[in-house]
């Protein structure tokens, strides 16, 4: 009989856990924004609290208990030194995210996933799109690159086996 959809997604995942345990490979830490609460000059300053573990897989992060999610941003934990140069918008997000992830309890300088988004692994949720995952002709897929049309898709099999390799590299 052919697995369904869900059942190829929870196997594959199953197999992959598996084997980043079996080589001790690192997970990195998972976080959400707390904003900031209270009112005037009494606000707490936001911060990025701890949220679970995951490994990151490219467009995809994966919790030891089958949890998948799509991958948000990443930043470190550490208190950014005082910018000079470069006072883009964007540099400025990225420090305030250095700058909460710090706030949030996690190790000095720990890799912090934040702004992930779970994906729904039911048959009917895969069949209409979750995330990055879809599935044609009964096969899940990664669209690892969505700005190229056509190209950037895999198998979920070979995606996650590829994404292995490179974590269990010696």
């Amino acid at each position: 009989m052919d697995e369904t959809p869900s059942e190829q997604v929870r196997r594959l995942v199953r197999r992959t856990i598996e084997a980043l345990e079996a080589q001790s490979v690192h997970d990195e830490a998972l976080g959400v924004m707390r904003e900031p609460r209270g009112f005037s000059v009494f606000r707490t300053a936001p911060m990025i609290v701890p949220a679970g573990r995951a490994w990151r897989l490219g467009v995809l992060l994966v919790d030891r208990a089958g949890g998948v999610y799509e991958t948000g941003d990443v930043t470190r934990a550490i208190e950014p030194l005082r910018a000079v140069t470069n006072r883009s918008a964007e540099a400025e997000a990225r420090r305030d995210d250095r700058r909460a992830a710090a706030r949030g309890k996690f190790p000095e300088g720990e890799v912090v996933n934040h702004r992930f988004a779970p994906l729904a692994l039911d048959d009917e949720s895969l069949a209409g799109g979750s995330g990055p995952l879809e599935v044609n002709d009964g096969i899940v897929m990664v669209h690892w690159d969505r700005t190229s049309p056509g190209r950037g898709v895999s198998t979920l099999d070979r995606y996650l086996a590829d994404r292995v390799s490179v974590l269990t590299l010696d």
